[in-house]
């Protein structure tokens, strides 16, 4: 990475970076006129004629890229407060270590589709990897199963869609996943994790059923990103903000993405984004809908990151656990219904239920 030159800077650092031991580089030759130019003393005129130029001396061959060392030269950069380094994703497939607690066994999971309505709309290209986790530290570890499987939708892929992933339909003409496959993957594992799993799991249970007999977490949702110090909880921005960069919009290389960041201490509070999700898939998440909430509460409940539910007509969040549903009624009471008399609705969804199409428990509370 480079910067624009800084005339305060000094660019005293870069003494430090790794120099090559090469000869240095002989000086062209110059024209007479030239050599004139350059200095402050006047040639004497001449009647005779210049001789001509001589030929330009070979520049000296460059060295071969893989002569310089890469991440040394990034080492350097990085040690400065004025750069950061952003180094390719390199994915894993097996994570060192024997695990020091229980075991719980994770599907990273990751679609790519013709478009977004999952009742119109179909998978082309669907990705997995398997791996275990130690709970004890919340890593991975041992090797990791893949799969990558793409799938003939049966129409035309959009140009939109094609432009952002690189699938044609050429590319999927004739396939299908491998439904064998995926069930062996699928055996045995206690946790789904998708990057925004309110929009991969009802396209995957609707294809593959047995998805649905699952827990899943989502890394988009279940953990607050912001809280964390991110800037953005979009998978690419999490991964640059540990020095990473990939091709994005595969599935298979954004689930290794996902699975590099999960692996990631969080930036706030101890442990990993895996020990945190799969401690979120334990326990149940709330989806809390302001009943008869006055229409003057509308930017209230928006800021605080309510969204509009047109069909109930109905401001709705999701809460992650009990102790945020019940500071959400202190809140509702004081800030939206302003202590009058009012009845919320709240619908309970565990893991087997959070993220897909299907309702949870419904009940109401008084405020």
């Amino acid at each position: 990475m480079t910067q624009p030159l800084d005339s305060q800077l000094g660019f005293a650092f870069l003494a430090e970076l790794p120099t090559l031991d090469l000869a240095p580089p002989k000086r062209a030759a110059r024209a007479p006129k030239a050599a004139a130019k350059s200095t402050s003393v006047k040639s004497a005129p001449s009647d005779t004629t210049p001789s001509p130029t001589p030929p330009l001396a070979p520049a000296s061959v460059a060295a071969p890229a893989a002569a310089l060392d890469a991440e040394a030269m990034a080492q350097a950069l990085e040690a400065h407060p004025d750069y950061r380094v952003q180094r390719r994703l390199v994915p894993r497939l097996d994570w060192p270590g024997a695990a020091q607690g229980t075991i719980q066994r994770i599907l990273v999971l990751d679609t790519e589709t013709t478009g977004l309505d999952q009742a119109k709309e179909k998978i082309i290209e669907l990705a997995l990897l398997r791996v275990d986790v130690d709970t004890a530290t919340g890593l991975p570890v041992g090797p990791v199963q893949v799969y990558d499987g793409l799938e003939d939708p049966g129409k035309a892929i959009p140009a939109e869609v094609v432009k952002i992933t690189g699938i044609t339909d050429a590319d999927v003409q004739g396939h299908a996943l491998d439904e064998a496959r995926v069930a062996e993957l699928l055996q045995g594992v206690d946790v789904v994790i998708a990057h925004n799993a309110g929009f991969d799991r009802p396209f995957v249970e609707s294809r593959l059923p047995a998805f649905a007999k699952v827990a899943w977490a989502c890394s988009f949702a279940d953990i607050d990103w912001k809280a964390q110090g991110r800037g953005s909880a979009k998978l690419e921005s999490l991964a640059q903000a540990l020095g990473l960069f990939y091709d994005a919009h595969r599935a298979e290389m954004d689930c290794h993405a996902l699975l590099a960041v999960l692996a990631a201490p969080l930036p706030q509070g101890a442990g990993t984004a895996l020990a945190h999700l799969l401690e979120a898939a334990r326990n149940p998440s709330y989806r809390l809908s302001a009943t008869n909430a006055p229409f003057d509460a509308k930017d209230l409940l928006k800021a605080r990151g309510y969204r509009w539910n047109a069909d109930q007509r109905v401001w709705a969040t999701r809460l992650s656990d009990d102790a945020a549903l019940h500071a959400e009624f202190a809140w509702l009471k004081d800030q939206v219904y302003n202590h009058r008399h009012a009845a919320v609705q709240i619908e309970k969804l565990d893991a087997l239920a959070k993220y897909s199409a299907r309702t949870g428990v419904t009940t109401h509370q008084q405020l």
